[in-house]
């Protein structure tokens, strides 16, 4: 019988293009009142799974819409009492059930503090979090059971990427949006192997994810499902800030996980490669470049011809194969990770 999260992998690229059928003319509305408003910076609150997605957020306004984003401290509002003014800001409260408290409670204070307008993404319409906000979009993945979440990440990249793309406009962005499902589709006919071959980790207890750029977020995606799943300590780095000292722990068969597809960070990800393959690391490698992959000691591969900005959605499902796989090479319960819950509530 086949895992909450098995099922839920393999959902991603209908959960991916039914979100794009329902959500995209809404979300080029709100993008149209977004641009009247002018706000002059974005705020994003999130947690856990959800902060990955902001992080991409922050690349994606950025680089996309030229627009500044920055990410919330919630603590600020839930344990000081010392909300920050939100004059001028776009804030969005990212959270795949809607039921987390802090950014609900920051969305509910942004008003308050000159936020130009709140906007939720979640896959709850009714949730305390989509009900506070001015605008919601809605990710349509369906019940998601696992409590690693999968479908609900992908679909949060989707939407930031929808939104972003709307506010830039980049050439071609609808058609490059469109494909997305088809990309997420060929990444798991290209991975049929993958959970098996996650059994040569078994014994691996430590390892270190490296992106750059728009993957910063897939890195930090990664470990945190190596984390949930298989119990390995795995740290996220830039892999800039990682030859700042960090490297220092790379020894011959050190673990690490590359994110390095095709784009401008590429040049400096293979940079890094050469560099910790002369150390011997343990390389394995997410990537569409053909000379990426034939450094890797275990090559996942992706489709060519991602744009880089909406990569991180393809580029994570192959790290989300290998935590399952080495979940299941462990011995782990997958579907019943230890001393976690769905919806965690923190203040």
């Amino acid at each position: 019988m086949a895992t909450h999260i098995e099922h839920e992998i393999a959902q991603q690229p209908d959960v991916l293009s039914n979100l794009i059928a329902a959500e995209k003319d809404h979300v080029v509305e709100i993008a149209r009142r977004i641009k009247q408003l002018q706000p002059k910076y974005a705020v994003i609150i999130a947690r856990g799974t959800s902060d990955n997605v902001a992080r991409y957020g922050q690349y994606m306004f950025g680089g996309l819409a030229g627009l500044y984003a920055g990410l919330a401290t919630p603590s600020l509002t839930t344990l000081y009492d010392a909300t920050p003014r939100f004059d001028d800001a776009l804030v969005i409260g990212v959270s795949q059930s809607g039921q987390s408290l802090e950014p609900t409670r920051v969305l509910e204070q942004a008003h308050a503090q000159g936020a130009v307008m709140t906007l939720s993404i979640t896959n709850d319409p009714t949730s305390p979090l989509a009900q506070v906000s001015d605008e919601h979009i809605a990710l349509h993945a369906g019940p998601e059971k696992s409590l690693a979440a999968t479908k609900t990440y992908t679909a949060s990249l989707l939407a930031i990427a929808l939104l972003a793309a709307a506010l830039g406009e980049p050439d071609g962005w609808q058609d490059e949006i469109a494909e997305v499902p088809n990309w997420a589709a060929q990444t798991q006919s290209m991975h049929q192997g993958t959970r098996a071959a996650a059994a040569r980790y078994t014994f691996m207890t430590h390892c270190v994810t490296l992106a750059r750029g728009y993957n910063y977020c897939t890195g930090y995606e990664i470990a945190i499902k190596l984390k949930e799943l298989s119990y390995v300590a795995a740290e996220a780095y830039s892999s800039a800030d990682f030859h700042h000292g960090p490297k220092a722990i790379v020894s011959p068969g050190f673990p690490l996980i590359a994110i390095a597809p095709e784009g401008k960070a590429l040049d400096t990800m293979r940079e890094s490669l050469d560099t910790f393959a002369g150390s011997q690391a343990d390389l394995a490698i997410i990537s569409n470049v053909p000379d990426v992959l034939e450094r890797a000691n275990l090559a996942l591969p992706i489709p060519a011809g991602i744009p880089e900005w909406l990569s991180p959605i393809i580029a994570v499902m192959p790290g989300q194969l290998l935590a399952f796989g080495l979940s299941e090479a462990r011995g782990v319960e997958v579907d019943h990770p230890r001393g976690l819950n769905k919806v965690t509530i923190t203040e």
